[in-house]
């Protein structure tokens, strides 16, 4: 029986071409190769999973490449590439700076830098997860980091950057790397269930890569649980948000028609129904609130590519859209705040949403009593 590889290793890429959402970075290092105007250090930062280490790997391939394509890309045939690939090369070095973070796991990197790479131009220094190196340590790398030979290139990478001595950022050329964006990851997706020959809902990919927060490697675990969830059949939308226990679009939809008719009992069985299938109150109105946001959104032509969900939910929250006010939506968001910054510390947790709802379920009514007054005040002028 085949060994499964779970898909962060299977697809995860092996050129400049194939890396998402991260477009910026990588046009600026096949322009540094092209230019030869390679630095000799190099700090990759930004939150996991969206491809520092990985392009790390690419860029050491790269620059050994026997056969460079025009485009800056590895030929992934010749006998530098085929090494890399089988974790064999001896011109790149990896440390995780997690478990080697002392001043003698410095020191032997530091030994090892002084003799020449006796294949290839470059010998490539990958330490991931930087920020971990002691302070020591880090004074124990200064030096060789500031004039290392020119056969030596170091690539930090690094969740933290604030946690770096600012004298090692100085002698590092430094890319900030992005949160990658919902479409870019589920377009991601699609290609990796096609070639799964995995059947799917693009709602269901979507959802996976909210969840994500804009991380690849959080987006393909997910994947891949919904996927055995499945037994490799389809990824739906219901499969979907039941294993993940996410509440449903269908039910803020339903709240807030409810509290557009005024209707407390409505709202508030609603509510009930949320809290009896195990979800958590906090999260309800955390979600309501982003609700009411999405749907302030959607009553502009201008923003409502900002809402990262598909079109037929969009044409739901153009819909309702229409049925709220402005003045509603402001004043329900401005209550969700004040429930999510006030729900730890109330002792009755319930009690607390349920009032914020009766409190939305009566915007309308004070509203409607506003312009009425307002037309009365204009009528005795």
């Amino acid at each position: 029986m085949e060994n499964f590889v779970v898909s962060a290793r299977k697809y995860r890429p092996d050129n400049f071409k194939s890396v998402v959402g991260q477009q910026h970075i990588t046009t600026t290092l096949q322009n540094a190769i092209k230019n030869n105007h390679l630095a000799q250090a190099f700090l990759f930062c930004g939150p996991r999973g969206v491809g520092k280490t990985t392009c790390a790997r690419i860029l050491a391939k790269t620059i050994n490449c026997e056969n460079r394509g025009e485009d800056q890309e590895a030929c992934g045939t010749c006998e530098s590439c085929v090494s890399f690939q089988n974790n064999a090369s001896f011109n790149i070095y990896e440390l995780d700076a997690a478990s080697n973070n002392s001043v003698d796991d410095i020191r032997n990197l530091v030994e090892q830098v002084r003799y020449a790479p006796q294949k290839g131009q470059y010998k490539v220094y990958i330490i991931d997860e930087v920020h971990m190196l002691s302070a020591s340590a880090f004074n124990a790398f200064l030096k060789t980091l500031e004039e290392p030979p020119k056969y030596a290139i170091f690539i930090l990478a690094t969740t933290e950057k604030h946690k770096i001595l600012p004298t090692i950022l100085s002698r590092c050329q430094i890319f900030d790397f992005n949160r990658i964006q919902v479409k870019h990851i589920a377009e991601h997706l699609q290609y990796i269930a096609s070639q799964e020959n995995v059947d799917y809902e693009e709602e269901a990919l979507r959802l996976i890569a909210a969840k994500a927060d804009g991380a690849l490697r959080d987006a393909l675990s997910i994947f891949d649980l919904i996927v055995t969830y499945s037994a490799g059949k389809k990824v739906t939308y219901q499969e979907t948000i039941s294993n993940l226990h996410i509440l449903d679009y269908d039910y803020y939809f339903k709240v807030v028609d409810a509290l557009l008719a005024g209707d407390i009992s409505q709202s508030l069985l609603i509510f009930d129904e949320i809290l009896r299938n195990g979800f958590d109150g906090h999260n309800f109105i955390v979600g309501l609130s982003e609700h009411f946001r999405d749907l302030l959104v959607s009553q502009d032509e201008s923003t409502i590519d900002l809402m990262e969900v598909s079109d037929e939910v969009k044409a739901r929250y153009l819909e309702q859209s229409r049925q709220a006010s402005q003045s509603f939506l402001l004043s329900a968001l401005n209550l969700a705040n004040q429930c999510d910054i006030h729900y730890k510390a109330s002792k009755n947790q319930r009690l607390h949403v349920e009032l914020a709802l009766m409190k939305m379920a009566k915007i309308p009514s004070a509203l409607q009593l506003a312009a009425l007054a307002v037309e009365e005040s204009k009528k005795k002028i």
